[in-house]
């Protein structure tokens, strides 16, 4: 009996090694498909946190149901945060990165650099609406990021 229920286990477990992600670019693997598929990413312009420094030169246009990613570059100058609650209700976060480490959070209502530092963040653009991130306290265009998901 323990040698049929090992059987069944490994039979059950092949086709998920078939579908293994593979990082060798010359055999043909299967990946990701739908939503988190390289096909479905767009790299937006990267966020620049530094005093005085517009934070992007273009508003964001998204279309609901692509995958994004977008850099968060802070130089240090000042500590400065960046807060848009409603656009983060507005997205799926698949995943920050900070330093390598990947972090996989429920919600999101802002973020903060107290130095100098890098960030990643890979969403799910989902609900249609104009939004915005913007530094707290700041009343400048530049200090703000108009982003519109269509």
């Amino acid at each position: 009996m323990k040698k049929f229920i090992t059987m069944l286990a490994v039979a059950a477990m092949l086709p998920c090694a078939a579908m293994a992600d593979d990082d060798d670019d010359d055999e043909v693997s299967f990946g990701m498909a739908g939503l988190l598929s390289a096909s479905n990413k767009h790299d937006l312009e990267p966020i620049q946190l530094s005093a005085g420094t517009p934070l992007t030169q273009a508003p964001w246009v998204l279309e609901s149901g692509s995958y994004y990613e977008f850099e968060i570059q802070g130089d240090g100058s000042q500590e400065l945060a960046l807060v848009g609650p409603e656009f983060f209700r507005a997205i799926w976060i698949d995943e920050i990165v900070v330093e390598g480490l990947e972090i996989r959070p429920l919600g999101l209502d802002s973020i903060e650099f107290d130095e100098a530092g890098e960030m990643e963040i890979g969403f799910i653009a989902l609900k249609p609406g104009s939004y915005y991130m913007k530094i707290p306290g700041s009343t400048g265009e530049t200090q703000r990021v108009e982003i519109t998901i269509q």
